[in-house]
């Protein structure tokens, strides 16, 4: 047994976090469809917004779009490159990314609902008390809980 497998035993659970899944690319149509579409989206876009077209990012949308439907093969080191782009914007923006989230939002939130004295987990502990259950309201009555289907 690998200590990849016996990694992966020990943490009892269905998940293996030891190893990176490859992702693999999408099709190579499907990738020089959304290509020609987003050039030319950007390209007519740009006409209108400022008033002259790109007529080389038109021309990259139409040959995007032939090889896409004519010989998609083609496509594929530029599929596998896009992917490859992708996958280092990914490890360098998700980790900011995520880092703005908790120091923007959470921990912000977090100190301030501890200098009001709040506790949502109940955390604090309460020696006098008995129990440490939520009281809950009484609920619906048990018949009205018939033939609910």
């Amino acid at each position: 047994m690998s200590l990849q497998d016996r990694l992966a035993a020990s943490a009892k659970t269905h998940e293996n976090f030891v190893q990176d899944e490859a992702a693999p690319p999408g099709s190579d149509r499907t990738f020089g469809l959304v290509m020609a579409a987003a050039l030319a989206v950007l390209g007519l876009f740009n006409g209108w917004h400022h008033g002259r077209l790109w007529p080389w990012m038109l021309l990259a949308a139409v040959l995007f779009a032939a090889a896409s439907w004519l010989k998609p093969s083609w496509l594929h080191p530029l599929n596998i490159l896009w992917m490859m782009f992708g996958l280092v914007l990914h490890k360098i923006v998700n980790p900011i990314v995520m880092g703005l989230l908790f120091f923007g939002t959470i921990l912000p939130t977090g100190l301030i609902m501890r200098m009001r004295g709040r506790d949502l987990l109940r955390l604090k502990r309460e020696p006098p008390s008995d129990t440490y259950w939520i009281a809950r309201p009484p609920g619906p009555q048990p018949e009205t809980m018939r033939d609910q289907f």
